[in-house]
């Protein structure tokens, strides 16, 4: 019999980070996926969603972190997935999707973008369940147990920061505090070459980027946020900061340095959203969610530097 999402959950890490909340200013309370199963929130969703689908075979797309998890997923549940991934990904995560029982798809984004080979998939594999990294109901729900986990800390935060990509996590994280009460306001973090989110809350309307942005944030490489979150995003999130590279990898360094912590560079995004608009948080209680830490060993060897 399959066990629910609660029954497999890591509980999320709590961490306070006492040296780092000097240097930035704030008090600061991190919360970190980096041990959830596969290193990333994104187990939450891939296995909430692999549990409620009937379908036993799944085709997705993703950077790494959402691959990992759902061929994870899959394995615990008797399943199997096929994951489309760039083939600029870090090798790590490509590594993962493998030894975790996922059969990779890799595809030059510059010659044919992910959605379209993900298209052809399911085209030879009709039987096969599309899995979405973030534009799914299911996706919110399962990113919603995180939200429920921060709830139950407390009404203790002024701000809640959170990166956003896709927007699933984001949009999760609002359904579960706002269910259980909390309205804390939750602050987007999101990179400055990838800042459509932005953009579409300022214009009222979801807006794309043109091409795959080229953010070193890779977990953020997406083309615009997923319609079913746009519907919880517009009306919950209350605001996004636009973060320049070199304060993502400055985020990275000041996670390790200063809370003994190894995030991937779109883990940093929240630390870093504080680092680029410090007085807006000056003096605050904030959480940081620490969205993963699954970054190839040599890319961190050089943010480090």
């Amino acid at each position: 019999m399959p066990q629910p999402l609660d029954a497999v959950l890591h509980p999320t890490s709590v961490i306070e980070a006492p040296r780092l909340s000097r240097r930035i200013g704030v008090k600061l309370t991190l919360v970190s996926e980096t041990f959830q199963h596969t290193g990333s929130f994104k187990f939450r969703a891939a296995y909430h969603l692999a549990l409620n689908v009937p379908q036993r075979q799944l085709i997705t797309a993703s950077s790494g972190n959402f691959g990992q998890a759902l061929a994870y997923a899959c394995g615990l549940l008797g399943k199997s997935c096929r994951v489309v991934m760039p083939a600029t990904s870090a090798r790590v995560k490509m590594d993962a999707v493998r030894e975790y029982g996922g059969m990779v798809d890799e595809v030059d984004t510059r010659v044919k973008s992910r959605a379209a080979r993900v298209a052809e998939l399911a085209a030879d594999y009709p039987e096969a369940f599309v899995a979405s990294p973030y534009d799914d109901p299911l996706v919110i729900e399962g990113n919603a147990s995180l939200g429920e986990e921060i709830a139950a800390l407390g009404d203790r935060f002024d701000a809640i920061i959170v990166p956003v990509g896709g927007g699933g996590l984001a949009a999760g994280l609002i359904t579960g505090l706002r269910r259980a009460g909390r309205s804390t306001p939750v602050i987007g973090a999101e990179p400055l070459l990838a800042n459509d989110a932005a953009r579409s809350l300022r214009a009222g309307r979801i807006l794309a980027n043109e091409s795959e942005p080229r953010t070193i944030a890779d977990g953020a490489r997406t083309l615009c946020l997923g319609r079913h979150n746009w519907e919880v995003l517009q009306a919950g999130l209350a605001g996004i900061v636009e973060v320049p590279e070199a304060l993502i990898v400055q985020g990275v360094k000041l996670l390790f340095e200063l809370a003994n912590l190894k995030a991937e560079p779109t883990g940093a995004l929240a630390v870093a959203a504080l680092l680029t608009e410090p007085e807006r948080f000056r003096g605050q209680s904030v959480c940081c969610v620490v969205s993963g830490g699954n970054v190839d060993g040599k890319v961190y060897r050089t943010l480090l530097r």
